[in-house]
């Protein structure tokens, strides 16, 4: 029997805003624990909560980046659970009336077994603004006691967030891990979410079920909380998809459950039993006003926004004649993009541009596991190296040198040509004189490119070259060796 894999993505999304979404407490991360959980965040008695400005900026400028609607009015629930994270026994959220509506998110996803992608549209169902919980910390040890205990840190408790959720749109982990990144990233472009996985600002639900091949029905599904690497949502999905397929061969019944990944094992266990809407008893909360969004709002924040990815593809390639995978690749972060477009500025043509960011830039972050904001080369320092290729000053190979010695921290590009004398011969009389010598030492070569054998003229040009040092401009050696051979 065939089966086939259905999810949905739940993203949990903590806003770049510097205090919480209910009131003015700081949202920096790394604090000593429980010393930003204020009063709003804990409900304590006689406290009311006030809407965070830019929380709500947040929430339109992902609405206008995924051509979605945005409610001219929403209104604030009460999410009632009871778990030690969350002491005032509700999370303040959407429920009805979400911020965000129907939107889409296109995605490249990576063809199986073919070096090519394919396109996919994922439907977003909805984002809604909520705050967030405080965080359960485990295995603390306590002085001279042996036993590890459980602690609650409620920094984190009230911190604003956008839960963008999907329809179950996806078809295989590829495909949800292509969508994953592709939402990643464009938090980050637009500026509402620094992305950091590890630090939880960026969170993923993942919906998952099986059912046969050609069926329209849906299966029971399972939620596998908490996804912070898009490795271990591969790894997650995978172990869950085999195991759902492997229960229902077997006999047995899917029942929906909320489940956690154990990337040690590899496995996903089952937590506790799904909750639904129902079980939440959500209601408008009373203390909050229902938030309303005028056209001239969403203009304001338009008109703040960057260019979106999908627009900048398109520019680059009219404007800078890149090919559509150059201008992809560019694209797929505004930090590369904007690299890239300060090369280009400080005087560097387009396509060595590319050439050299997406290679040995890209290559050396990746060696060392850097992000680009810390590569030793600059943009403009790149476009120095680039404009020395240009002007014939060095050769391609000797670039490579001058680019090994500037990631070292050696000097400037003009500097490091003088030391390491790299500057290319492009002297038209002293190539002249070098073919001379090369072709009075090599007169059986000589002949056998007379005779019509081309590799010869390609060994001639090496012992030139070679005789130079390597310094000798080989376009000026092509051409004077023809000249000189009659070719």
């Amino acid at each position: 029997m065939e089966w086939e894999v259905v999810i949905g993505l739940e993203t949990h999304t903590q806003l770049q805003t510097n205090t919480k979404i209910f009131s003015g407490a700081s949202t920096a991360f790394g604090a000593e624990p429980n010393t930003q959980a204020c009063e709003v965040s804990i409900a304590l008695p006689g406290v009311l909560p006030v809407l965070n400005k830019e929380a709500v900026n947040c929430a339109i400028k992902f609405g206008l980046a995924i051509n979605a609607e945005i409610a001219p009015r929403s209104v604030f629930a009460r999410k009632n659970y009871f778990y030690p994270d969350l002491p005032k026994g509700y999370q303040i959220s959407q429920y009805e009336l979400p911020v965000v509506g129907k939107g889409v998110v296109t995605i490249q996803v990576p063809a199986v077994g073919k070096n090519e992608t394919y396109e996919k549209v994922i439907n977003i169902t909805r984002a809604h603004l909520e705050e967030d919980a405080g965080k359960s910390v485990h295995d603390l040890k306590s002085d001279g006691a042996v036993a590890s205990m459980s602690g609650i840190d409620l920094n984190r408790a009230g911190t604003p967030l956008l839960e963008i959720v999907t329809e179950p749109d996806m078809r295989s982990a590829a495909e949800a891990v292509a969508y994953a990144k592709k939402l990643h990233e464009l938090v980050q472009w637009i500026g509402i979410c620094d992305g950091n996985m590890q630090e939880g600002s960026f969170r993923c639900d993942v919906n998952v079920s099986v059912r046969k091949k050609g069926s329209d029905k849906l299966g029971t599904r399972r939620e596998i909380k908490n996804l912070n690497s898009f490795k271990f949502m591969t790894q997650a999905i995978e172990y869950e998809t085999r195991w759902q397929i492997e229960t229902l061969e077997d006999g047995g019944t899917i029942q929906q459950a909320t489940v956690l990944f154990n990337p040690d094992t590899g496995e996903t266990r089952a937590m506790r039993s799904k909750e639904e809407a129902n079980d939440y008893r959500y209601f408008p909360d009373p203390d909050l006003l229902p938030l309303e969004i005028t056209e001239a709002d969403k203009v304001r924040v338009k008109a703040q926004m960057p260019e979106l990815p999908e627009a900048m593809k398109a520019r680059f390639e009219a404007q800078f004649g890149l090919t559509g995978y150059d201008a992809a690749a560019l694209t797929a972060s505004r930090e590369l993009a904007d690299y890239f477009v300060a090369t280009v500025g400080a005087g560097a043509e387009a396509k060595p541009a590319a050439n050299w960011l997406m290679g040995a830039i890209s290559a050396k972050l990746n060696a060392e596991e850097k992000p680009l904001a810390d590569s030793p080369v600059g943009a403009v320092q790149l476009a120095g190296l680039l404009n020395r290729i240009t002007d014939n000053t060095i050769s391609n190979n000797a670039a490579k040198q001058v680019f090994e010695a500037m990631w070292n921290g050696e000097g400037e590009v003009d500097a490091i040509i003088e030391a390491k004398g790299l500057k290319q011969v492009s002297d038209t009389g002293a190539i002249e004189a070098i073919l001379d010598e090369v072709l009075a030492a090599n007169a059986a070569m000589v002949e056998e490119f007379k005779a019509g054998k081309e590799k010869a003229f390609n060994a001639l040009v090496g012992q030139a070259m070679k005789a130079s040092k390597g310094k000798a401009n080989p376009a000026q050696v092509n051409e004077l060796l023809k000249k000189k051979l009659g070719a």
